[in-house]
């Protein structure tokens, strides 16, 4: 497996400890986040079987292919949606899949929701720009109203409750103040426009990974 974007790693982690015989690298540039999974990949005894990097994800190459590429939430990375698949596709091995997660309205967006997301696509288009590059959705979620506020609640709740658990730090009153600010761009933004879709992705025959048809 490789992730994209993998943040903490948590698609990784939870993967190799429910698989053994799993080997997963990750990219990311947020140095904390990096260390994080590492640290929780020894913490769960996967360690010797992850290896996350610390760089952009669209500088990352291997001389080895994936049968799972992740980009989840971070097609920002490559520069939007087509890039992030011409990404994976460079890393992805014959017979492999593609876990993408991409943002869409999922009605007509706010002039402070685009402000915030840039252009996005509504679903169908989406799911267009997807087929017409030369891949098959053979899965698909789209996240539920309920799932994307319990994402937020969450989010935003855990910076608050750093701020107020570490009162004396110097950065607490400006994570407090970055949580509120957030909430309201949520509540008030984009929170009844935007979606989010996860899809497994299969190259479509002449069009596969690293130049090579998938039925080679």
């Amino acid at each position: 497996m490789l992730d994209l974007g993998c943040g903490t790693a948590e698609w990784l982690l939870r993967a190799l400890a429910t698989h053994p015989e799993l080997h997963a690298e990750g990219v990311d540039t947020s140095e904390e986040s990096v260390t994080q999974a590492r640290r929780s990949a020894d913490l769960l005894g996967v360690g010797e079987r992850l290896v996350v990097h610390r760089q952009e994800a669209a500088d990352f190459v291997s001389d080895q292919p994936f049968d799972l590429v992740l980009s989840v939430g971070a097609t920002h990375a490559f520069g939007g949606l087509l890039p992030t698949l011409a990404a994976a596709r460079e890393h992805l091995a014959p017979g492999g899949r593609v876990l993408l997660g991409e943002s869409f309205w999922d009605r007509a967006p706010s002039p402070e929701a685009v402000e915030i997301f840039g252009e996005l696509h509504d679903l169908a288009t989406t799911v267009d720009l997807v087929v017409a590059d030369g891949w098959a959705p053979v899965h698909a979620h789209v996240s539920t109203r309920e799932e994307l506020d319990a994402y937020e609640w969450s989010c935003l709740g855990s910076l608050a409750s750093w701020a107020l658990d570490h009162p004396a730090d110097p950065d607490a009153a400006e994570v407090l103040r970055t949580a509120t600010t957030r909430r309201a761009e949520w509540l008030r933004g984009y929170r009844d426009s935007f979606g989010f879709l996860t899809l497994v992705l299969r190259p479509v025959s002449g069009r596969g990974s690293r130049g090579r048809s998938v039925l080679a």
